[in-house]
């Protein structure tokens, strides 16, 4: 029998390689950044054409590398950071991968442009697929200059995987905003089609934090910073009043390094506990600093999730530094821009322990001020309306939306419609806190979910909107201008047609910025800021979760952010008016993430409860 196992050609090892490495064009640009921070460079430049498809270039002001390096480069397993395996666990580099270049020439056209500054003369390196091309001298400026144009080019099946130019330059956004962010004291431009989206001056954290995010962030600042022997913490949370429904703003670095942890995550979420409404996020960007050889970093290829040896007093430190820059924030809430936090220097003090004292004077001391200012204010509320028990009804209604778990279906939303009940609602009909409707139907009695029964009723309204572009719009009367991160802006602006077909009046007005002119009729009046971020929001969280059409995630996302909520009071009328509508839909029994809207419970079951 023959022999059937071989080595397989440096050049298909490579695209193996590069689908690990670089799985779409933000992977590639975050490579190149940390190899250029590691260059020492404090000055870096990002070109981005078609969203990466067609070219990514970095340059920057680094050591740059000579001939022989450069060429090195370009080889799998090349680097300059390791040498034993010791090395792995004392890290504190960024770009250390080896195969990362290798892996991204093998799947692009590359072109490598680089210069000591000690040398007279560059290298020019061109690749193709893996194969040196070109290698010669040129003149160029010191440090490194990497092109990568048409990614995938001979990959067709990888590149007709990649997104649309929008959500791919999201992702290329955030990685380019993690490592600004990670790096204040560098300097960073980003181009896109020739045009500038940011141009970072190297500076403060406060300052880059303001550059990258918008000018409002300088009033919501609270600085954070705590030090034991065996870590440190320090950067910024947002006050808890300015907490929105997105998640995107909340960065974790430990040792300057990006990761992802749900652990860390719900440190800092339980330090605000009570102090945000159910489903609104805080902003924060917290720096840990502790000793390499308690870090696991390659837990996953992208380095993205780290593991420490003692899970438990990291979370600790982390709950009680959060709650303690709270406690302060409480205290002094504004913030001195010219004391600023340096990344890198050391802390003023040190604590061998930490201690939630601070958050129990917060809740105690520091929260009674604004509960009697608080409570001062319902009492002139309810004096304003004198001789009711209850609130207005416009306050009674506005409730404040709660997160919920997406486990979306599609297919629901195109199942055969179930046996219609004969409903008996004209007759009687109540709601069973505020959350349910409960009428009688001629086989026992009908409970129908207000909430899951009204975003089944706006999802087919708002897909027949999509379908026919023709839906309803009521103008405001005081146009909205909302700042947008450079990533949600390419995504409104790419959405655009669909958003009018909704109802939705929206234009650029400036860099980043829209205006709304007008929102959907069925919407009424509204809060055109929190709608449209909550739409925005609740699109993106769809989109990482389900794979369908954008026509149909608009609808959802629209419906689940406009529909009725628990709690609300609803009159006969509007209860009689809400089943009705349900049941003329073309998929009544199913909201359209897959919940039922509503439950017959037959007499007989009900008979069977009282032993009959």
């Amino acid at each position: 029998m023959p022999d059937i196992i071989r080595l397989l050609p440096d050049s298909l090892a490579n695209q193996i390689a590069a689908g690990e490495v670089v799985q779409r064009p933000a992977s590639a640009i975050k490579e190149l950044l940390e190899n250029s921070i590691d260059a020492g460079a404090t000055d870096i430049k990002v070109i981005i054409k078609e969203a990466g498809k067609t070219l990514m270039q970095v340059m920057d002001n680094g050591k740059g590398m000579s001939e022989t390096d450069a060429r090195m480069s370009l080889e799998r397993h090349a680097t300059s950071k390791i040498s034993k395996t010791e090395d792995l666990f004392s890290i504190r580099t960024m770009g250390f991968r080896g195969e990362a270049l290798a892996s991204m020439a093998a799947v692009s056209q590359m072109e490598v442009r680089t210069r000591q500054p000690q040398s007279e003369l560059g290298t020019l390196l061109y690749i193709e697929g893996s194969e040196l091309k070109k290698q010669e001298p040129v003149a160029c400026e010191p440090g490194t200059s990497i092109s990568i144009k048409n990614l995938f080019y001979n990959v067709p099946a990888r590149r007709n995987f990649l997104k649309s130019n929008g959500v791919e330059m999201k992702h290329i956004t955030e990685e380019f905003q993690r490592v600004a962010l990670a790096n204040p004291e560098v300097g960073f431009s980003l181009y896109q089609n020739d045009l500038e989206t940011y141009n970072l001056p190297a500076g403060k954290l406060s300052q880059r934090i303001v550059n990258l995010f918008g000018k409002n962030y300088k009033e919501q600042l609270a600085s954070c910073q705590e030090e034991t022997a065996e870590i440190s913490i320090l950067g910024y949370i947002g006050k808890p009043e300015f907490a929105k429904k997105t998640r995107g703003e909340q960065f974790f670095f430990v040792n300057k390094r990006f990761v992802r942890s749900n652990y860390l995550n719900h440190a800092v979420m339980n330090a605000f506990e009570g102090l945000l409404p159910e489903g609104s996020y805080p902003f924060y960007v917290l720096f840990i600093d502790i000793d390499p050889v308690h870090v696991d970093v390659n837990v996953h290829p992208t380095k993205t999730e780290i593991k420490f040896d003692d899970e438990r007093t990291v979370y600790a430190i982390v709950r009680a530094a959060a709650r303690q820059a709270l406690a302060t924030h409480n205290i002094t809430p504004a913030l001195d821009f010219s004391a600023d936090i340096n990344l890198g220097s050391k802390m003023d003090f040190s604590r061998e322990t930490i201690k939630d004292k601070n958050y129990g004077q917060f809740r105690s001391s520091g929260s009674s001020n604004l509960q009697k200012s608080n409570q001062e204010h319902w009492e002139k509320l309810f004096n304003e309306h004198p001789g009711k028990g209850s609130l207005p009804q416009e306050i009674e209604r506005e409730e404040p939306e709660g997160s919920m778990t997406l486990t979306f279906e599609s297919n629901l939303n195109t199942g055969s419609e179930s046996e219609i009940m004969a409903v008996e609602h004209k007759k009687s009909i109540f709601q069973l806190h505020q959350r349910y409707i409960i009428t009688q139907v001629k086989s026992g009695m009908m409970i129908v979910d207000q909430q899951a029964a009204h975003e089944r009723i706006l999802f087919e309204k708002y897909m027949g909107c999509l379908k026919s572009s023709k839906g309803a719009s009521q103008q405001t009367l005081f146009p909205q201008t909302i700042s947008l991160n450079p990533g949600d802006h390419s995504l409104v602006m790419e959405m655009e047609e669909e958003l009018r077909a909704l109802g939705f009046l929206v234009e650029p007005f400036g860099k980043n910025d829209i205006i709304i002119k007008g929102l959907p009729a069925e919407i009424g009046a509204a809060n055109e800021k929190e709608i449209f971020e909550g739409l925005i929001e609740q699109f993106k969280r769809n989109k990482s979760e389900l794979s369908i059409p954008r026509k149909e995630n608009l609808a959802r996302a629209l419906a689940k952010r406009t529909a009725l909520k628990n709690g609300v009071r609803l009159s006969e009328e509007e209860m009689s008016g809400l089943i009705d509508q349900l049941f003329a839909c073309d998929s009544p029994n199913y909201a359209p993430n897959g919940q039922m809207t509503f439950y017959i419970l037959e007499l007989n079951k009900i008979d069977n409860f009282f032993n009959k």
